[in-house]
């Protein structure tokens, strides 16, 4: 072999070699991957709370790093209002949100108390919302129960109200029991207040998917394998339409476990004039 062909033999051999070891490097070809599961976290919080800041922040941060392989982390921020007697008026909190919250100690952890900042997993997991750890082996726990598909599609209908449809898939599949309600919300990112007053006077607050609105559309029977729900949401002109985010699940009315979600980008879907995931 003359010193020419050896040294064009070396250089393909290198060349192969860097191939393969990127190749390795970056994995599966990413067409082939598996559509991860969807769990949804609904953190109760509340500006008044001087616990929820890092919860909040854990929060925003998951959402947009999704760290936990194989799932898409979709969030829901709920600002409860019993904190707002003392001394700072949350102004997205809600009563309602308060109501959510008892509920679920009512139905499923039976635990007589409330507290701030509580992250509800999937309706049938709970942690302490800025407890990493905890969350983390909860969405993991979650992630692995049989989930119904959900398409959600969004078009405008105007300035101020938004038309969806949401279609569920693979029910039969999805142990489950009684009524399962379609719930759509509406959910703000990019968020900040300036507390004045309370437990978090001087401090200024960053928050992400606060829960606008929180409506249910529609139920699917447990002895259906697919429904579709139609319905319609408004969406108040002090909201940012960039920044907000429909989010569709099916929930158990009675056990108030999630059995399927979807989220979809507002602003997105509507100039595809319809999109869904």
């Amino acid at each position: 072999m003359t010193t020419a062909v050896r040294t064009l033999s070396l250089l393909l051999a290198t060349v192969v070699t860097g191939v393969a070891t990127t190749a390795a490097r970056q994995g599966p070809d990413p067409a082939a991957r598996v559509t991860p599961r969807v769990v949804v976290v609904e953190l109760f919080t509340s500006e008044g709370c001087s616990s929820c800041p890092p919860a909040d922040d854990l929060l925003r941060e998951w959402l947009t790093t999704q760290p936990v392989p194989g799932v898409e982390i979709v969030g829901l921020s709920e600002h409860v209002d019993y904190w707002d007697r003392l001394g700072w008026r949350d102004p997205f909190s809600s009563s309602a949100f308060s109501a959510r919250q008892s509920a679920y100690d009512a139905a499923v952890f039976r635990d007589h108390r409330v507290y701030t900042p509580q992250l509800v997993i999937d309706g049938r997991l709970e942690a302490i919302g800025s407890d990493a750890s905890a969350v983390r082996r909860a969405v993991v726990e979650a992630s692995r129960q049989p989930k119904a598909k959900v398409l959600l599609t969004v078009s405008s209908e105007g300035a101020d109200r938004l038309q969806v449809r949401v279609r569920v898939q693979g029910l039969a599949s999805v142990p489950r029991e009684g009524v399962a309600e379609v719930v759509l919300a509406v959910v703000e990112d990019g968020l900040a207040t300036k507390v004045a007053r309370g437990e978090n006077g001087g401090r200024t607050l960053r928050h992400a998917a606060v829960t606008r609105s929180l409506a249910t559309l529609g139920v699917v029977d447990a002895s259906a394998g697919d429904g579709t729900v139609d319905g319609s949401v408004p969406v108040a002109t002090g909201w940012s339409r960039p920044n907000l985010r429909l989010v569709a699940f099916l929930q158990e009315r009675h056990s108030r476990r999630i059995l399927g979600a979807a989220t979809v980008r507002v602003e997105i879907s509507t100039a595809r004039f319809g999109g869904s995931r």
